[in-house]
């Protein structure tokens, strides 16, 4: 199967249909290839992104990369704060 990234408006949209299609009485796996997608793929959206409208997926992935981008500034400034302590101490 060939391999793509989905969007979370996309994942929402496709869970939202599986969900449509599993409450006609379909079984997950042939939800699941109707969908195009793996059962543990159908599985893992709907722990991440179950319940979620659109734009609170779209957010969460706002707030992932502002977390990812304040992550790397805090271990930049502890590399800082280690070098002044280094310096300071007279080591160089």
């Amino acid at each position: 199967m060939k391999q793509r990234r989905h969007s979370p408006e996309q994942v929402i949209r496709k869970l939202a249909e599986g969900e449509k299609l599993f409450n006609q009485g379909e079984v997950i796996a042939e939800v699941c290839r109707q969908l195009e997608i793996t059962e543990s793929t159908w599985h893992r959206w709907r722990n991440q992104y179950g319940g979620m409208k659109a734009n609170d997926a779209k957010r969460l992935k706002e707030l992932e990369k502002e977390n990812t981008q304040l992550k790397r500034i805090v271990a930049n400034q502890a590399l800082d704060i280690d070098v002044l302590r280094f310096v300071a101490e007279g080591k160089s």
